[in-house]
């Protein structure tokens, strides 16, 4: 039992704090105590989401298998890679321009070329080119992960060459926020602000590598038939991408560049950025399922034995073979399906041995006939260039994954106002609620209350609750109850619970009862370091991090309500948790009487104007959201129609 001499309230906070503390240090302990058992969210999580990840399908006929690959195919286009206005980019005309001719090496040149990914967006590429062309020959494209050097690596370059020695065309692209492209408004955590527009950030991404394709393949020597694409890491992601879903690729190598969904969830390190985890992918297709439907086209998956990043072969390699060899097999391929270990050096690394696990899979499929073909790298240490030389000029202005969104958000949101008619109001509000939920992909959760701890001080008990939200959720929860029946708040804060008691507001509103809350990611709830990483899981397979954090704060707020407490109110502090508890006032106004924003932004435009990303914020990305609601008509739908907003936004 915890004695306090004295209590201070907290203006609007209505926080008790006791009047003989200073650093408030006690109460501090008593909200930062943790209420969950070790482990519990991230136990959630991994449940949630692995419930709703696609199965593989079984491998029935070649036949049938087509017809599936094709479904998912256009069901990944239309549902995940080309929603709003991405559909319009897709059709775009854009444009090529060649540039320079740089001398090479022996037997091969560097031509500079640059494409534009997006109208207006252009993307810097050197095209390593044979000097003695003759009829077709073999095209690979070769992407970029994430190193900072970009095109300009010497592994990168050292492949090049010795693909364009073997007579090959090797065309070298640049990749957002890396090499020629590393700048903040490329940055790969803003493509969600697309998303919040209501078009899908992974497009640019896209679009690159399509159109990287359509330059390579409008080579008068490239070989339709014989045309590759590899790269390390994210290069490997964007390999696996490209390949699965356009058909011209058929032969595949990439280099530790990703692992099934079910396999991330149990080996963290492998969370994917924002483009490897895009909004709704896995209500689709999962990667085993990328992976499979590379059959019967030549795959080679080369991963590292000691792989000191992500992807390590022991665990993510065999769940893809396993899942793909069934479809390979059904086409009489099981031989063009196949695996790499690099145990030298082992770590993240698209080294010698990789490479030259990518010139034999070349050798065998696109020159089987070629009987002085040899896999053994050729020396070319001499013929790497330096940055400068390798520069290939962009046009000023160049757009960015940023000013993409700049642009979409200018006419944003689609909605009219709230009309003043009663009767017109009434349908309005129950309309836009209704989309507002939609939207943020909103659930009612039932509640399961464990009382965990009792405290009390000077008249004041502190009760700490574990709720557990249907089969879904578990949330901590400390119950200030000055006694009597009070006006009630909930509290929620970026920081946690823990911070609403070093808070330094002047003078004292007594009279009400204050119950702090951590909802999904917020405090005691948090995962790790990188939990936004998580939030983009969540969104993968169809849900929404905002919908959950609302229907936790309404969920308790109900709750409140049904123990005969109340009216209730909401407030956020900061600019996450304002948004998370307008949400929930907007949509529970029977539940929830009022709501309190301190800290939080005037519109969510200001995510896209200081080029916010998704680590900042992951909730505020819901897909859609701006394209039909700003906060003010979020806060039009809360039960009185007005909300108090105080304070700037946090940074």
């Amino acid at each position: 039992m915890v004695r306090y001499a004295g209590i201070l309230l907290l203006i609007g906070a209505a926080l008790l704090v006791p009047r003989h503390l200073s650093g408030q240090g006690d109460l501090q302990s008593l909200l930062g105590t943790p209420i969950l058992e070790a482990g519990q969210t991230l136990k959630d999580l991994q449940q949630f989401i692995e419930t709703r990840l696609p199965p593989l399908p079984k491998a029935v006929s070649a036949q049938a298998w087509e017809e599936e690959v094709a479904r998912l195919r256009a069901e990944m286009f239309d549902k995940v890679v080309f929603r709003g206005a991405a559909a319009a980019w897709r059709e775009a005309q854009c444009k090529v321009e060649w540039l320079d001719t740089l001398s090479g090496g022996d037997g091969y040149r560097l031509k500079q070329v640059r494409f534009e990914a997006v109208p207006g967006l252009w993307i810097p590429a050197l095209l390593y080119e044979p000097l003695d062309l003759k009829g077709k020959v073999p095209a690979t494209l070769n992407v970029m992960g994430h190193d900072r050097g970009g095109k300009d690596v010497a592994y990168q370059q050292i492949r090049c060459i010795n693909l364009a020695r073997r007579g090959m065309l090797a065309l070298n692209v640049e990749w957002y926020f890396f090499g020629q492209l590393s700048a903040p408004q490329y940055n790969h955590g803003s493509m969600n602000q697309l998303d919040l527009c209501g078009t899908s950030g992974l497009a640019p991404f896209y679009l690159a590598l399509k159109r990287g394709l359509d330059l390579l393949l409008s080579h008068p020597h490239a070989d339709p038939k014989r045309v590759a694409v590899s790269g390390l890491s994210g290069g490997g992601w964007q390999t696996i991408y490209i390949s699965s879903l356009d058909t011209r690729v058929t032969l595949t190598n990439p280099v530790a560049g990703y692992s099934s969904f079910r396999t991330r969830i149990r080996h963290h390190k492998d969370l994917g950025d924002s483009e490897q985890t895009p909004c709704d992918m896995a209500t689709v297709a999962d990667y085993d399922h990328l992976t499979a439907m590379m059959a019967p086209r030549a795959t080679l998956l080369t991963y590292n034995a000691k792989d000191n990043c992500c992807f390590e072969a022991g665990y993510a390699l065999p769940p893809l073979i396993e899942g793909a060899v069934p479809f390979f097999k059904l086409f009489d391929r099981a031989r063009a399906l196949r695996g790499h270990i690099n145990h030298d050096p082992g770590t993240h690394n698209y080294e010698k041995d990789n490479r030259e696990a990518f010139y034999k899979m070349i050798g065998d499929f696109f020159f089987p006939e070629d009987k002085a073909f040899r896999a053994a790298e050729i020396s070319c240490d001499k013929e790497i260039k330096n940055k400068q030389e390798l520069l290939v000029p962009l046009p000023q202005g160049n757009a960015s994954i940023n000013s993409l969104a700049l642009e979409l958000s200018k006419d944003l949101p689609r909605q009219a106002g709230p009309p003043e008619n009663p009767a017109a109001l009434a349908a309005w509000t129950k309309d836009y609620r209704a989309k507002l939920s939609k939207i943020v992909h909103y659930k009612k959760y039932g509640v399961k209350a464990e009382l965990v701890r009792k405290d009390a001080f000077d008249g004041v008990e502190a009760h700490s609750w574990r709720l557990r939200l249907d089969s879904d959720w578990t949330i901590p929860v400390v119950d200030l109850n000055p006694g009597g029946k009070k006006p009630v708040v909930i509290r929620l804060h970026d920081k946690g619970r823990a911070a609403l008691a070093t808070e330094k507001n002047g003078g004292a509103l007594p009279g009400k009862r204050v119950v702090a809350i951590d909802p999904l990611l917020l405090g005691e709830t948090k995962v790790g370091t990188r939990d936004y990483l998580w939030a983009l899981t969540v969104g993968t397979v169809g849900e929404r991090p905002l919908g959950i954090q609302a229907g936790q704060v309404a969920a308790v707020a109900r709750w409140l309500k049904e123990r005969g407490l109340g009216p209730i109110g909401v407030r956020g502090d900061g600019p996450r948790s304002s948004v998370i508890a307008l949400v929930a006032a907007a949509l529970e106004p029977d539940a929830i009487a009022s709501a309190e924003l301190h800290g939080s932004m005037n519109s969510l435009k200001e995510i896209i104007q200081q080029n916010r990303i998704v680590a900042d914020m992951p909730e505020l990305f819901c897909f859609g959201l701006l394209e039909s609601f700003d906060l003010n008509h979020i806060a039009d739908l809360t039960a009185t129609g007005s909300v108090r907003f105080e304070g700037p936004a946090a940074k």
